[in-house]
């Protein structure tokens, strides 16, 4: 009954307006529209002769493609995890008080952004006929202690890898020096007054709290990475998935269908990747977001007499609603 008041039910008001509810067709109509264009795509998709998806599901398991995901699997991780090494060490440098260090990081990302990932793939594929022998001696001298060629390092695998790593090195060290940046200054200064060194600072205090910034574009240039692979032809490197495909579509004279099967691998993989950074997110933005916390997970309804609590707490606990959002360690 004292609900009913609160709420002013069941309390006689003369001329009492009874409010309806706005309509809005806007969702619905969209939501038809959708689905109308959606089963058109699937109509088309399924009744297109040219399509051929028989040989679709035929090459989709086929050992050169799965082969192919294989490489093109290696490529994009040995890339990946050798340019974010690289980057951070470009992002610290940087940021170094050392004129030299700030000076040979802003080269490299200059350079390495500034030529297409195409060309610098083509220039280390043809690595062992511009430098056809790799040595160690006296500089500016005949006398060699120890040499070896080219073609044994610098194979067209590592040719591969060392290009894609490289010129990605030089867009994620950007990505991590713009999280660097991000964390509040008075958190490094807070470090030393507790009498950390720079090298403690950047790995526990600086580098935690940048994650959160540094991961979504990461993960974005990791999909990137992915479907960048398809470009080591200019190495060249054969064995990747696109030119696997590529390889048996040429050779039966059926392009298209070859083509929606590295679409389809392609979309798989993109998909479980997206998953992985969604992960990646979820963990480095803890204690970032507001969110009420209680037995329950939600907000606590309402109480007078124990304001703050949620079914199943003890009343006699403080209130745990968190209202703020985490900006880093105070001091």
């Amino acid at each position: 009954m004292a609900k009913k008041e609160v709420d002013g039910e069941g309390v006689n008001i003369p001329n009492r307006i009874k409010a309806l509810p706005v309509k809005r067709p806007g969702p619905i109509v969209a939501a038809v529209i959708v689905v109308l264009l959606a089963a058109m795509l699937i109509q088309g998709l399924i009744t297109n002769p040219r399509l051929d998806w028989p040989t679709v599901w035929k090459y989709l398991f086929n050992e050169n493609v799965l082969e192919g995901i294989r490489y093109t699997l290696e490529l994009t991780v040995i890339s990946m995890v050798v340019a974010i090494i690289l980057s951070v060490i470009l992002a610290i440098m940087r940021k170094s008080i050392n004129p030299v260090l700030r000076g040979v990081s802003w080269f490299f990302i200059w350079f390495f952004r500034g030529t297409p990932v195409y060309t610098q793939l083509i220039f280390w594929g043809l690595f062992a006929v511009l430098i056809p022998k790799i040595s160690l001696g006296i500089p500016f001298t005949s006398v060699e202690f120890w040499s070896i060629d080219s073609n044994v390092v610098v194979t067209a695998f590592n040719a591969a890898w060392i290009g894609l790593a490289l010129n990605e090195a030089a867009y994620l060290s950007e990505i991590v020096r713009a999280g660097l940046e991000a964390v509040d200054p008075g958190q490094t200064e807070a470090a030393k007054a507790l009498g950390m060194n720079r090298t403690l600072i950047m790995r526990r205090i600086v580098l935690p709290q940048a994650m959160r910034i540094i991961i979504p574009p990461t993960g974005n240039e990791t999909i990137g990475m992915l479907k960048t692979t398809s470009l080591v032809t200019a190495v060249p490197f054969t064995l990747e998935l696109q030119f696997a495909t590529n390889a048996i579509a040429n050779r039966i004279y059926k392009p298209i269908p070859l083509l929606l099967v590295a679409c389809f691998w392609y979309l798989l993989i993109t998909s479980i990747l997206m998953v992985v950074q969604s992960r990646l997110e979820a963990h480095f933005g803890k204690g970032f977001n507001a969110r009420p916390v209680g037995t329950k997970g939600k907000q606590p309804p309402y109480d007078p007499q124990y304001p703050g609590k949620s079914d199943g707490e003890p009343k006699d606990d403080v209130n745990k609603i968190n209202q703020t959002t985490f900006a880093g360690l105070n001091a």
